[in-house]
């Protein structure tokens, strides 16, 4: 696994993908410029307290917990942003490393909509449930984040991948089957997106990351289907 993480790294800098890492970058700092934008100017035209000062403090804290939030929830948000573009980057780290497959299966649009769909709105929900246990037990809260968030990211990264090459019920059969290796490679995942700028490419890596993985199940698997 670590080999197939490396090499999604590698990946990166290939012709292929090139043009999708950069759409990646620009289209998540603009989605996120106009969301911190609209905060801004929300927050700015809130005034719950007559003495300015207690206003700026409040907005003030408003800024920080905004910041806050959007690293906690950049998870699903620019696996939604990028839904569209996965599918794309795995078909490209397969034409450059796995020749020979034939065609993919393609993914409707609303299979594509309501598998985006699902991860963010599973992710905002357990992780805003959790928000007392990050805040409040340090220590513990990091084994609690990238518990719930790996298992999150590897199931539905996951699925991108293998439902390029399986049927919907196959796909989480394998998952299933092998979801110890599908945590792990989620919990690598949910490391990319902890760190800045970094996080701004996990989508990307994380795709070419899982196709990886699901290619060396195939080797020790031969049954899985080729396409």
């Amino acid at each position: 696994m670590v080999f197939a993480f490396l090499r999604a790294v590698t990946d990166l800098f290939a012709p292929g993908l090139r043009r999708i890492v950069g759409m990646s970058v620009i289209f998540l700092i603009a989605s996120f410029a106009v969301l911190w934008i609209a905060v801004a100017i929300a927050l700015d035209h809130i005034a719950l307290f007559g003495w300015r000062p207690l206003n700026w403090a409040v907005d003030l804290l408003g800024a920080f917990a905004i910041l806050a939030l959007s690293w906690l929830l950049f998870p699903a948000v620019a696996t939604m942003a990028m839904g569209f573009f996965l599918d794309r980057a795995a078909g490209a780290v397969e034409a450059q490393d796995y020749l020979g497959h034939g065609p993919s299966r393609r993914a409707s649009v609303a299979e594509t909509v309501m598998m985006t769909l699902r991860l963010m709105g599973m992710t905002i929900l357990i992780n805003l449930s959790a928000l007392p246990v990050y805040v409040l037990v340090p220590g513990i809260n990091l084994f609690v984040f990238f518990g719930l968030n790996g298992y999150l990211l590897g199931r539905e990264y996951f699925e991108v991948v293998a439902l390029r090459r399986l049927e919907p019920v196959v796909a989480r059969a394998v998952r299933r089957r092998f979801a110890g290796r599908v945590f792990v490679g989620g919990v690598a995942i949910a490391g990319l997106f902890a760190v800045p700028l970094v996080n701004l490419v996990a989508p990307v890596i994380a795709t070419a990351f899982m196709v990886h993985v699901f290619e060396g199940l195939r080797r020790i698997e031969p049954e899985l289907p080729a396409s």
